[in-house]
C-alpha cells in the first residue's frame, strides 16, 4: 500500500506546482480548517428555523468526537506526512498539526455532510462538491497520502452514521 500511496501523492502533487491549482486547493483547505462549517452551523438557524438548531447541535457532535479520534488517532500512528517524507512533494501550506494519519479535513467534512444532507438534501449541490474538493486538496497540498483521506473519509462517515442512529432514538426511518 506504501508504493501506491506515494506514487498517488505525488501524482496529484503535480497539480501544486501550478499557480492556479494551488491557489484554489489551499483556498478550500483554508475554508475547509472549519470556516465554511462553522458558518453553516452558525446559519443553519437563521436559514431552517429553530428545528434547525438541533441540527447544528449534531453537526457539533460529530464535530468533537471526530476531533477526539483524529487526535488520538494521529498521535498513535505518528505517520510523517507525505511533504516531510517523500522527496519531491511540494508543500505549499502549513499543516494544522505534525503528522498524517488520518486526515482530519476529510473526517470533518464528509461528518459534516452527511449530517447535514440527512436533514436538508437541497444542501448537497453545496457541501458535496466542497467535501470533494477538501479531500483532494489534502493530496494536491501534499499533507496527506490517498489513505489518509480515505480513512478520514471513512471514520467521518461511521460517525455521523452513529450519530444519526442515536439522535434519531435508536430508530432508522
Amino acid at each position: 500500500m506504501t508504493e501506491v500511496d506515494q506514487h498517488v501523492c505525488r501524482l496529484f502533487n503535480r497539480a501544486n506546482r501550478r499557480r492556479m491549482p494551488a491557489r484554489l486547493f489551499a483556498a478550500v483547505s483554508r475554508l475547509g480548517d472549519g470556516v465554511f462549517w462553522y458558518a453553516i452551523i452558525l446559519t443553519l438557524p437563521l436559514i431552517h428555523g429553530a428545528a434547525a438548531a438541533r441540527v447544528s447541535l449534531q453537526m457539533v457532535a460529530v464535530g468533537l468526537i471526530s476531533l477526539f479520534l483524529y487526535r488520538w488517532l494521529k498521535h498513535t500512528t505518528s505517520r510523517p506526512r507525505p511533504c516531510q517524507a517523500e522527496v519531491g512533494i511540494l508543500q505549499s501550506v502549513a499543516p494544522l498539526d505534525e503528522f498524517s494519519f488520518p486526515s482530519g479535513h476529510t473526517m470533518h467534512a464528509v461528518g459534516f455532510s452527511i449530517i447535514l444532507i440527512a436533514y436538508y438534501p437541497m444542501w448537497s449541490i453545496i457541501v458535496i462538491p466542497f467535501t470533494l474538493l477538501v479531500a483532494l486538496s489534502r493530496l494536491v497540498l501534499g499533507l496527506h497520502y490517498p489513505s489518509d483521506v480515505i480513512a478520514g473519509a471513512l471514520i467521518g462517515s461511521l460517525t455521523a452514521a452513529a450519530s444519526l442512529y442515536a439522535f434519531s432514538g435508536g430508530m432508522i426511518s
